[in-house]
């Protein structure tokens, strides 16, 4: 306490100026650096009471001993500091991205018939190398397109020392492959087919075409009529494989699409690149989680750009950051350009983000041995509903009754976007008779937080939910909030409600709605959650129903009441059984005499 109180005096004295600041541990090493606007403003936050950190900063703050602090003439130059300095101390509470990515090339083997590989490094071989380049995975995916579109063997086989030893393989039988192990390819021929295979995968698609065109025609003039159809082929493939890749086109010649999703623990940013109108690049980082999303994807910009040196004139977000005109000014002047941050509305750009995120919530959904699907729900349904994370476990409750009879509830757990059935919870409602769907979800949630409190460890109960869906509107939001302000639990609260065909239509507020339809993968789980929690609630209300009908019917008999007639149905669980059971079975449950015993026989033939 005594540290905090000295560390926020001392930020209390720093001026109301731009500035950088420089957070130290216990051995003066430099674990974080930021830039402010206000140095005051944003240093004394650190240290404050009743500030809502999240877990990292928490953590962060709980190791700094002491801080130095550079004022600036602006907020540019303060961030143009920042990156400086994050480079040069590389601090462990600065979000950092591991390059680690390296270089490929395409070798080429030096044989009568050479092969086209991509390759890590080079060896010390007779082989040509062509390259680096920066992305293994844009290398990878040409050489396969080179192998199919030209046909070349991808066997382990030697030639000419194979030529007519085996029958050809099942590539050549299906066309994937020009069967040089028939001994029907001259060498000369197979060299004029690696050489357009090295002119396509250097980008001279339109190049190659014409190059093939013309060699086509002059083997159609000497009635060389197979190698012209080889040639036709080709130039086909390579004109489909262009169509293919305008899917994954940018509209522009040069730019960057960037998107950030949110996990349970750890986030993924991923980058795609586009050059010359095509697909180049794509990139994943795992990163530690940062609830401030505005923080983290300027972060990550500022470290992706710091290890590259090519910033594109078009930078893609799905979102609008607050310092995007400073980042903006930042790149130009890095780039020797103008250097624009968009967010796209429509279109195909549009459609470019959300192919982005889409694999960045593959990646991520890999990393944490979860499905894409849910994944995306939660992460979308977090930046829907304005969560500070995805909600890894969602807690849903609905109420059901026959006209004010055998009031039940159900609470139902969703557990990373799945059902978590261990966790489900049944309520009959005892604080009064009657038709109160707001008293009811009131003392379900009163009881669930109960509960909380008083349960032992190991008890489902002692989880607090990240997110609370109740069915139905804010009638239902406003009985449970006094409810939840007076047990003190700060759990995001919202309802879900129906259309006249009683399906999910939108979420509900305290003050208004939230439309949901247009955001498939959140729309699809919220409607999977109120349609189990309905389920499971009216399933335990139609059993509670079906034993209050037959504790009834057992409670006609005259000498049996309510306490005999739940000796009855728990001992036999049904009428049907207690029917065929003899007098003697039912005497022998000891407070029934046989003569009562006949008599419930005889009520319920």
């Amino acid at each position: 306490m005594e540290r905090i109180q000295r560390l926020l005096k001392k930020a209390n004295s720093l001026p109301m100026q731009s500035g950088v600041y420089i957070m130290k541990d216990k051995s003066k090493k430099v674990i974080y650096v930021g830039k402010a606007k206000k140095l005051k403003n944003r240093v004394t936050s650190y240290f404050r009471k009743n500030t809502s950190h999240n877990q990292k900063t928490i953590m962060m703050v709980s190791k700094v001993e002491d801080f130095d602090y550079i004022l600036t003439d602006s907020e540019f130059e303060a961030l143009v500091l920042e990156c400086s300095l994050i480079k040069q101390y590389q601090p462990k509470y600065n979000i950092l991205l591991k390059d680690d990515k390296g270089y490929s090339y395409i070798r080429v083997s030096k044989e009568m018939y050479p092969r086209i590989s991509e390759v890590k490094q080079k060896a010390d071989d007779d082989a040509e190398y062509i390259g680096p380049y920066t992305s293994s995975w844009a290398i990878s995916a040409s050489v396969r397109e080179a192998q199919s579109i030209f046909k070349l063997p991808d066997c382990n086989k030697s030639f000419p020392r194979d030529f007519g030893k085996s029958r050809p393989c099942l590539n050549y039988h299906i066309g994937r492959c020009m069967g040089v192990c028939t001994g029907k390819i001259s060498a000369e021929e197979y060299a004029e087919t690696i050489e357009q295979a090295l002119t396509f995968l250097q980008g001279e698609s339109k190049e190659i075409i014409g190059i093939m065109q013309q060699k086509m025609q002059e083997y159609a003039k000497k009635t060389e009529y197979e190698k012209a159809a080889r040639l036709r082929d080709r130039i086909a493939a390579v004109q489909k494989l262009g169509d293919k890749q305008k899917v994954v086109a940018g509209t522009y010649k040069q730019e960057d699409v960037f998107a950030l999703v949110r996990g349970t623990k750890k986030m993924c940013f991923t980058v795609l690149r586009f050059k010359d109108n095509r697909l180049q690049e794509s990139e994943n980082f795992i990163i530690e989680d940062n609830p401030d999303t505005d923080e983290a994807v300027r972060e990550l910009l500022l470290r992706f750009y710091a290890m590259r040196d090519d910033i594109p004139p078009r930078v893609l977000l799905e979102s609008n950051i607050e310092d995007a005109a400073l980042l903006e000014d930042y790149f130009s002047d890095k780039a020797g350009r103008n250097v624009k941050i968009i967010v796209p509305q429509k279109g195909e750009q549009l459609r470019l983000c959300a192919m982005c995120r889409q694999n960045a919530a593959q990646h991520l959904a890999l990393y944490e041995g979860k499905s894409m699907k849910q994944t995306t729900a939660l992460d979308e349904l977090a930046k829907l509903l304005g969560l500070k994370a995805p909600p890894a476990y969602i807690e849903s409750y609905d109420i059901s009754h026959t006209g004010g009879q055998d009031n039940v509830a159900g609470m139902v757990v969703f557990k990373n976007g799945r059902p978590y059935k261990k966790a489900y919870k049944r309520f009959a409602i005892e604080g009064f008779s009657g038709q109160d769907d707001y008293a009811s979800m009131a003392e379900v949630l009163t009881r669930r937080f109960k509960h909380y409190y008083e349960d032992e460890e190991g008890s489902s109960f002692k989880t607090l939910p990240d997110l609370i869906l109740l069915d139905g509107g804010k009638g239902q939001i406003h009985a449970v909030e006094p409810v939840l302000a007076q047990m003190h639990i700060d759990v995001p609260l919202f309802g879900m409600l129906k259309d006249s065909k009683h399906k999910t239509r939108a979420i509900a507020t305290g003050g208004g709605e939230i439309q949901i339809n247009a955001v498939r993968s959140a729309f699809a789980l919220v409607t999977e959650i109120q349609d189990e929690v309905h389920r499971f609630a009216i399933s335990y209300h139609h059993l509670k129903h079906r034993k209050n009908s037959v504790s009834t019917t057992l409670t006609q008999i005259e000498g049996i009441g309510p306490a005999r007639a739940k000796a009855l149905l728990k001992h036999f669980g049904s009428l049907k059984k207690i029917r065929e059971a003899d007098v003697g079975e039912i005497a022998a449950l000891g407070s029934f005499s046989p003569a009562l015993a006949e008599k419930v026989k005889e009520a319920l033939k």
